[in-house]
């Protein structure tokens, strides 16, 4: 066994270091011959990192969101020599191949014989299978250029010929093609070809593919950029964003349902101690932990409200983990979740709601605290906003918006009579799947919420 250094590549003459944003294998994943890595982001563009060698992933020397300089070893790929796996298979047939043969009668000497004959070709068919199973597998053309398997598969998918292949000028090492080259590309051709008048034939008609193809993913429109217009790239948290927004609103039938919530009591028991709370707890008592432990309680209420849907089976599950969407400073968005949020008290929902948001704002939030979301809530309100219609968060099949709280006039009834009062009022806005929702359940769940929020104790101890 042999071990390969991969290191960071250098991407042009100004660029001295690049962002780790994403690993496509991981530690003890197998690797072809210029299979892409890892995917990694410059100032000036994305890019992906092939392997030069074939065999195993036993080292990652970064994380993603890291940086790395030029030059540097970001993983370790561990190599198998051909010829000695070919040797040890055949060492370990010798046995069978060399095992003595018992005295056998004039009889049965022929039968024998033949059988060794057999045994021993059959030896040499397994290592000239195994040798070359060994080999690399090289994906190149006949011009000698060489593509990944994900450049590949997005060839097969947009049914990019090979001599279109061919054209497209690679951007990556060694002048390779990369994801973003052949998306790029793809995206030129869409545009070119919807910006081609075509003369009315019956030939030109499309197809049933074509036409599913064509509703599913429609051509991105034609803009027209003028010389002082600024030209903004994505970068990749914003890319997924939109791929995930986009998908859910062709996957879900959205539906909302808002209703209007006096918090009087909730706020004005909240001020009282907020104090308290963070001289004893060392955390501060925001509103969020109020709502979370209300969907919570609701969603234990309302179990068919905490599953996710593939269109053809409901998956009920057994945690209740919340996610809280937050928008960064950079403008993207990202929603860590609160596990099994119903065995929590308020205290400790006010703790992992402080700490998760920390994580957030400082870009040290885990994996694992960002899935497994089984139902979402969005503070529309720190924007102003007096209520909203969010996009479910799949595989999710509902998301609550929560409205700003603001003073406002409202009608008080008491036993003595009705009177104009100060109160503190919200709009929570309920966002569900109506393909397996129905009205009724979603309004219940949202309904539930507003009168928990409503009948806050005053007198509770924090």
């Amino acid at each position: 066994m042999a071990r390969f250094n991969v290191v960071l590549p250098q991407m042009g003459e100004s660029v001295t270091e690049a962002t780790i944003t994403n690993w496509l294998k991981n530690v003890g994943d197998s690797i072809e011959v210029d299979e892409a890595i890892v995917e990694i982001a410059t100032d000036k563009v994305d890019s992906e990192v092939p392997s030069e060698v074939s065999g195993t992933l036993v080292q990652v020397n970064f994380s993603e969101e890291e940086v790395a300089q030029v030059g540097d070893v970001i993983a370790v790929i561990e190599t198998s020599d051909i010829e000695e796996t070919a040797l040890d298979t055949e060492v370990q047939a010798a046995p069978q191949q060399n095992a003595p043969i018992e005295t056998a009668t004039d009889d049965t000497s022929a039968t024998n014989e033949t059988e060794v004959v057999e045994q021993v070709k059959e030896i040499e068919q397994n290592i000239t299978q195994t040798t070359a199973q060994l080999k690399p597998q090289i994906t190149a053309n006949s011009e000698g250029r060489f593509y990944s398997p994900l450049v590949r598969k997005i060839a097969r998918e947009e049914n990019v010929s090979e001599s279109e292949l061919n054209q497209i000028k690679g951007s990556g090492l060694e002048g390779r093609v990369t994801k973003n080259d052949i998306l790029q590309y793809i995206d030129s051709r869409s545009s070119s070809v919807s910006s081609t008048p075509v003369a009315e034939n019956t030939n030109n008609v499309p197809q049933p593919e074509e036409q599913t193809r064509a509703s599913v993913a429609p051509a991105a429109p034609v803009i027209n950029i003028n010389s002082s217009d600024e030209i903004i790239e994505l970068n990749r948290m914003a890319k997924l964003t939109s791929e995930h927004m986009t998908k859910s609103l062709a996957t879900s039938a959205h539906v909302q349902s808002f209703i209007e919530v006096d918090v009087t009591n909730l706020v004005e028991w909240r001020n009282r101690v907020k104090d308290e709370f963070y001289k004893r707890e060392g955390e501060k008592l925001t509103f969020t932990p109020f709502f979370i432990e209300a969907v919570a309680r609701a969603l234990k209420n309302f179990p068919m409200l905490n599953i996710s849907f593939d269109g053809e089976r409901i998956i009920k599950k057994s945690a209740i983990n919340i996610g809280m969407a937050a928008a960064l400073a950079d403008g993207n968005l990202i929603v860590p979740v609160i596990k099994n949020a119903d065995q929590l008290n308020l205290v400790g929902l006010a703790k992992k709601v402080n700490e998760l948001a920390h994580n957030a704002r400082n870009g040290k939030l885990k994996p694992d605290d960002v899935k497994d979301g089984t139902y979402t809530v969005t503070n529309v309100g720190s924007f102003g906003s007096v209520f909203g219609t969010p996009i479910i968060n799949q595989p999710q099949v509902g998301i609550l918006a929560l409205g700003a709280i603001r003073k406002m006039p409202a009608v008080i009834s008491t036993e003595e009579g009705d009177f104009i009062g100060i109160r503190s009022k919200m709009f929570l806005s309920h966002s569900y799947d109506h393909r397996i929702v129905n009205g009724a359940l979603g309004g219940s769940f949202i309904k539930f919420i507003a009168e928990h929020l409503e009948s806050w104790d005053v007198s509770a101890k924090i």
